[in-house]
């Protein structure tokens, strides 16, 4: 039996900061992941030197990466490498060279993507997603909403669904999951306001199948079966460990094309 390949997946967020290696085979972690608080503010320089000391800890605790390329996901629009918008994290990010900064950093060679598109991966060919072929949305409700667009499991990059305009706003104003906890929103009501949105979401892509992250995920019970689409839209599976597994499959896959 041939070893596993390993690489290390790192997910930096608004309020936390983790990675682990990851068996990118497999699609699960190899060992238990390490997550230190992202620094209040969330500047460049911080924020690198923080995801720099959590790599350092998952490289020297856990089993050796056989991928020397480190795989990140952040909250942002990633183009070469370059951030170009900033969520949850300081403005200083728009047009910072964060790719190269996190290189330098972490002293293995990054590969950068959108949180959201890094955890939509992850779904695809290891979570909800897998063995659906066609068109499928991955949404994260959160904070925001996130999105991540696939075709034939190919990643679409870069899309923000969450600010299609929904009663006159961007919709994530309006239904992430940190709207209904501001206007302490029934499920009920809160369904309504998803069913727009996703109304939406089908009309422009006809989507196969509509995956639902987030934490608000782990309760989809409660409003999942109110929305009616023509759509099968499900709860994602990978949840937490999405963004780490997706990140490392990225940087494998990086490694890979970087020897071809």
């Amino acid at each position: 039996m041939s070893a596993a390949r390993l690489a290390v997946g790192l997910d930096i967020g608004g309020s936390g900061i983790k990675a682990a290696v990851v068996d990118v085979e497999a699609g699960e972690l190899a060992a238990e992941r390490v997550r230190i608080p992202t620094p209040e503010g969330g500047k460049p320089d911080e924020v690198v030197l923080v995801a720099s000391a959590v790599v350092a800890k998952v490289v020297l605790s856990g089993p050796t990466p056989t991928v020397d390329t480190v795989g990140v996901g952040f909250p942002a629009v990633v183009h070469h490498g370059v951030t170009t918008t900033a969520a949850n994290v300081h403005e200083d990010w728009i047009g910072a060279p964060a790719r190269d900064m996190l290189t330098a950093a972490v002293e293995r060679p990054c590969v950068l993507a959108n949180d959201a598109d890094v955890a939509g991966l992850a779904e695809v060919r290891f979570g909800a997603g897998r063995d659906v072929s066609g068109v499928v949305v991955v949404t994260t409700l959160g904070t925001g909403i996130g999105s991540a667009l696939f075709v034939d499991g190919v990643l679409v990059p870069n899309t923000e669904f969450g600010h299609l305009e929904l009663d006159g706003e961007d919709a994530e104003s309006r239904a992430a999951d940190s709207a209904r906890e501001r206007e302490d929103l029934s499920w009920k009501d809160w369904a309504k306001r998803l069913q727009r949105y996703y109304s939406q979401l089908e009309l422009l892509l006809q989507p196969d199948l509509i995956i639902v992250g987030g934490g608000v995920s782990k309760k989809h019970d409660k409003f999942l079966p109110l929305l009616e689409l023509g759509t099968t839209i499900v709860p994602a599976e990978l949840r937490n460990e999405a963004g780490i597994i997706g990140a490392a499959v990225m940087a494998a896959e990086s490694d890979t094309k970087d020897q071809t």
